[in-house]
């Protein structure tokens, strides 16, 4: 493949210009500690892979009811917001782009996380899936709860929730937010059949399954312009127990509504790398293209090459990626000159909450001449 490439061109998100349509994926890293605060080695990390066209942050809780992984970072108390701040002016300092993701994960919690009281979630439907290790587990995965069903008058303050820490995020100089409604946390299980099993305005038909990401766009929007807020869905995902029969009409129609709204992007895991919950053909990216005009950003099992395509075929604008921006915080300049990848961090280097298989990682340059040559 020749380059340069449409892959490696300028795209402009509204006024923001991007130098690339390189973005760097949400990746939950757990090194913001026990008390969940952006920092230094944070800022290290991030930096290092400026050279993408945008950067989305890890998952980032907008609330301490939406509190579920261990060490990951929040963004719902001022000082939190400032400790933010520090990593998003490194970021902009090193010539970066970053957005914000607001991340609530519902089900997906435990009440070790939430002093004791029930996670949240549009109905009261246990996640079967695979268990989570938690602050009291001593290391050891605990079984999820029954979540406690959310009353109809406590979802608006769920959204205020939302409105608050697109505030903050504001506040800590990022360039957007993105709403995670993807992967079985709570704005996912309010879409989906399969989790969302409300009477009321918020379940019931494919309309009603929407109203609550509706609700909380529009309270971010009151915050940031709409062209800097992007929304993530799964809707082939099988990760946190998820899947449901309608996926396809759902989803459609939840793209189709979206459009309206005018985004900076939809991010969609369009792939099946990631988990597929087999419940009917995939939907494909000119299936969302048909009922989207906005820009579209995919994700999950892409290369440069299929990248490439992407973008040529019109199906999407920008493509996301996540592992591989472990072990190559360049993968920009990879790319650009056809550097081989580094080998992909294993599971039991990155998931960790020290600083081995974190910001560590070298770029080509600084690889010894044997790994260079392998």
């Amino acid at each position: 493949m020749s380059f340069p490439s449409e892959l490696l061109s300028p795209f402009s998100i509204g006024n923001l210009l991007l130098p690339n349509r390189v973005v760097m994926a949400p990746m939950t890293r757990g090194r913001a500690g026990s008390e969940m605060m952006a920092n230094d080695l944070m800022a290290k990390y991030y930096c290092q892979r400026t050279s993408a066209g945008l950067i989305i942050t890890e998952g980032t809780f907008p609330s301490a009811m939406g509190v579920g992984w261990l060490h990951a970072p929040g963004i719902y108390t001022d000082k939190m917001a400032i400790a933010w701040k520090s990593v998003v002016d490194s970021i902009h300092e090193a010539g970066g782009r970053v957005f914000c993701q607001l991340w609530h994960t519902g089900r997906a919690s435990h009440s070790d996380f939430l002093d004791g009281e029930l996670p949240i979630a549009p109905s009261a439907i246990r996640h079967e899936g695979r268990p989570i290790p938690t602050p009291k587990s001593n290391g050891k995965s605990l079984e999820h709860e029954t979540p406690r069903a959310l009353t109809t008058e406590e979802v608006p303050g769920v959204v205020e929730d939302f409105r608050l820490a697109a505030a903050r995020a504001k506040f800590a100089g990022f360039d957007g937010v993105e709403i995670h409604a993807a992967n079985g946390y709570l704005i996912d299980t309010f879409l989906q059949s399969k989790t969302n099993h409300r009477t009321d305005q918020y379940g019931g038909t494919l309309e009603k399954r929407f109203e609550f990401l509706r609700e909380i766009i529009e309270a971010v929007t009151q915050v940031w312009p709409s062209d800097r807020v992007g929304v993530r869905i799964a809707p082939h995902g099988d990760f946190n127990d998820m899947g449901s029969p309608d996926f396809r009409a759902q989803f459609l129609y939840v793209t189709k509504q979206l459009d309206a709204f005018h985004l900076a992007y939809l991010h969609i895991l369009i792939g099946t790398g990631f988990g597929f919950h087999g419940l009917g053909e995939p939907l494909t990216l000119r299936n969302f293209r048909d009922v989207y005009r906005g820009n579209i950003m995919a994700n999950v099992g892409f290369d440069r090459d299929s990248a490439e395509d992407a973008i040529d075929s019109g199906g999407a604008d920008l493509i996301s990626f996540g592992r591989p921006y472990m072990s190559n915080p360049d993968l920009v300049e990879r790319f650009a000159n056809n550097w081989p990848l580094a080998d992909e961090a294993p599971q039991d280097v990155w998931y960790s909450f020290g600083k081995q298989g974190y910001a560590d990682w070298p770029t080509h340059r600084e690889e010894p001449a044997t790994a260079k040559e392998s």
